[in-house]
């Protein structure tokens, strides 16, 4: 895997210098009302992938930033390579292009899309994007998509570290300045609660499967099954158990140097469930659960995160 990563590596070293030299305030641009990093996104990318033609045979995972998309994207990546080795089908084999290429559909350049047009199904595609800033392709072709959802209080407690850990995003002085922002989502990719709020209307799509952090980390074995068999991947036990082995985080975490670059060790990071108790103060805790109780209670996807079980 770490020598197709070298496009993956070169676009996210490149993105972390030149964050260095940028001023707070220039990290971040707005594009119909949601952020982007400015270093690997622009208006011209977000504008290009309006046109972006799926097909019914992608790989879709959705999921907002530090759900965990990169380890649960490596999972889907393997699944996909092992069910094509299986069957012999080479029309399903993920290329050394396809590998290669940086998997977020809006982090690049525009010409991205014209290459991603000559790669071979199955396509693996990841995006932090909300349904209605998709292109219009994914849903109207049908094409599968797997939506992560994780707890409101860890992806906080993560994407703090994550920000102040990446030279392309604003940092922040305290956990309360970051605490802020993320409550009235000032944040890379919009706000954590529309993000869940718009993609609960999808949850009975035929297209759409959703599955949970917490629930992948207490039994990967039982959630790559369940992955499996909504995309229709051809593995036998065996099978499976070799891509939880190989996908397992702390193995993720022990190369992702190799298949990450400098980004691996940032990423990466603890992947505990609970980790937001060694952050959060009483009164932001509560300011939390007023806040999902507003805004997600009743959905189905606030439903399915147990949110009492882990934020509590």
């Amino acid at each position: 895997m770490a020598n197709h990563r070298k496009k993956f590596i070169d676009l996210v070293d490149k993105a972390i210098a030149v964050g260095d030299t940028m001023d707070h305030e220039d990290l971040l641009f707005s594009y119909n009302g949601i952020l982007y990093p400015t270093t690997v996104c622009s208006p011209e990318i977000v504008k290009a992938l309006e046109s972006f033609e799926a097909r019914q045979e992608d790989v879709i995972l959705a999921g907002y930033p530090k759900t965990s998309t990169n380890w649960v994207g490596q999972i889907l990546t393997d699944l996909v390579t092992t069910s094509a080795e299986n069957n012999e089908d080479e029309t399903n084999r993920l290329n050394d292009e396809e590998l290669e290429e940086f998997p977020y559909l809006e982090v690049g350049d525009a010409e991205k899309y014209q290459q991603m047009e000559k790669l071979s199904s199955r396509r693996v595609i990841f995006t932090h994007l909300l349904p209605h800033n998709l292109p219009e392709s994914i849903l109207k072709n049908k094409a599968k998509i797997l939506v992560l959802v994780r707890n409101p209080k860890d992806i906080a407690t993560s994407f703090y570290h994550f920000t102040n850990g990446m030279s392309p995003l604003p940092s922040y002085e305290t956990w309360d300045e970051f605490f802020t922002a993320f409550m009235t989502g000032k944040m890379p990719w919009g706000s954590y609660f529309d993000y869940i709020c718009e993609w609960s209307k999808h949850v009975d799509d035929e297209n759409v499967m959703t599955i949970t952090y917490e629930e992948l980390k207490e039994n990967q074995t039982l959630g790559l099954k369940k992955i499996a068999d909504f995309f229709g991947f051809s593995l036998s036990e065996e099978e499976i158990q070799t891509v939880v082995e190989k996908s397992g985080f702390k193995a993720m975490k022990e190369k992702s140097s190799k298949t990450h670059g400098t980004f691996g060790k940032i990423i990466f990071c603890k992947g505990t469930v609970g980790d937001w108790q060694d952050h959060f103060s009483e009164a932001q805790s509560k300011e939390m659960d007023r806040k999902f109780e507003e805004c997600l209670a009743g959905t189905k996807l606030g439903e399915k995160m147990k949110y009492e079980l882990y934020c509590k």
